[in-house]
C-alpha cells in the first residue's frame, strides 16, 4: 500500500531535473569564460586552482570546457 502513495510523476521530475543540471554543468557563464581566460593566462593548465575560484566547478568541467573551446590543435 505504501507503493501506491507514490506517483511515476515524481521519477520523471527527478530525471527532468537531472537532466536539467547536467547541461547547466556545460554551460559557462561569460564571467567564467572571461575569468577561465584570465587564469590560464596567469598560471596555464592548473586546472584545479583555476577551478578554486569558480564555486560549482571541477577541474576536470574546466579543462573539458578550455580543450572544446581554445584547442590549438586546428
Amino acid at each position: 500500500m505504501a507503493d501506491s502513495e507514490f506517483s511515476s510523476s515524481d521519477d520523471t521530475t527527478v530525471d527532468s531535473q537531472e537532466d536539467t543540471s547536467e547541461e547547466s554543468k556545460h554551460e559557462f557563464s561569460e564571467d567564467e569564460e572571461t575569468l577561465i581566460i584570465r587564469m590560464f593566462n596567469l598560471v596555464g593548465e592548473r586546472w584545479a586552482l583555476i577551478a578554486g575560484r569558480i564555486p560549482g566547478r571541477t577541474a576536470e568541467e574546466i579543462e573539458k570546457y578550455w580543450n572544446s573551446r581554445y584547442s590549438t590543435s586546428q
